[in-house]
């Protein structure tokens, strides 16, 4: 299995053992409705994949990785690293930077890190070179997330890895095995996706936002009760089209319920 090179918030890399044999054997389409990093639809058997997610910066980065010759994209990467003379442990270790791999390199990428988020917030057109430098900054910023303030500024700090040699395998991986299958990248609210193009042999998997937790991609109250039951609704309506589908969710966290889920269920 390839697993993502994004450190996406509530990735299912470790839980595709568990989740995937609940699947169907015979899928068509596979619609990753809210695929995030991408774990659930580069692994799922299927003909062809929908990746959708209403964050157009995860799957710009995907599709970028797909569209792109995988020299090219390690290419950006390396000159990109080179260019703002960010730390490359791959190549020349840590104690190259006067550090170790406990402690990490952020006081060395500090400044570096600082200069390439600036030049990279003062970008106006999104490319696929856009997507693969957001990639770049993820890699060395704090828990490689991704994280954008209302004025569309990436606000992260910097983080204590860059691109080791773990993450090169990760990446070269992850692309062999998005080139292998048949997908497409939409950047829709889930209700978009329109039930009446979907068939028999179609299958969703949604893996929402939270209700009762909280993460990076959920920080400016991007889901709220409104958008919990306006899912329901949709999976009622994918039920009543015969569309098969699949939820992941958490029902209780550190003392809160998710009645929604739990009237819907």
């Amino acid at each position: 299995m390839a697993k993502s090179p994004l450190n996406y918030t509530g990735g299912k890399f470790k839980l595709l053992p568990q989740i995937l044999h609940h699947f169907p054997q015979n899928i068509h389409t596979f619609v990753d409705l809210f695929c995030g990093g991408g774990d659930v639809g580069t692994n799922v058997p299927c003909e062809n994949v929908l990746f959708n997610d209403i964050d157009s910066n995860v799957t710009g980065i995907l599709h970028a990785f797909k569209v792109l010759d995988k020299t090219e994209t390690f290419q950006i990467v390396q000159d990109t690293i080179d260019q703002f003379h960010l730390s490359d442990t791959r190549r020349n270790g840590y104690a190259y930077y006067n550090c170790n791999s406990n402690k990490g390199v952020g006081g060395y990428n500090r400044e570096p890190f600082t200069q390439l988020k600036n030049y990279f917030n003062g970008l106006e057109q999104r490319d696929y070179h856009y997507y693969v430098l957001l990639y770049v900054l993820v890699i060395y910023s704090f828990n490689n997330q991704i994280r954008f303030n209302k004025q569309g500024d990436f606000n992260l700090p910097v983080g204590k890895r860059d691109f080791n040699a773990k993450m090169y395998s990760k990446l070269d991986a992850f692309i062999d095995r998005l080139k292998e299958i048949d997908c497409d990248f939409s950047s829709a609210d889930f209700r978009r996706i329109d039930i009446e193009q979907l068939e028999e042999r179609d299958f969703v998997y949604a893996d929402p936002p939270y209700l009762i937790t909280c993460a990076t991609y959920n920080e400016l109250g991007g889901w709220n009760e409104d958008l919990e039951h306006a899912l329901y609704e949709y999976l009622d309506d994918l039920h009543a089209h015969q569309i098969r589908f699949a939820l992941s969710n958490v029902l209780s966290s550190k003392g809160r319920v998710n009645t929604i889920l739990q009237n819907w269920l």
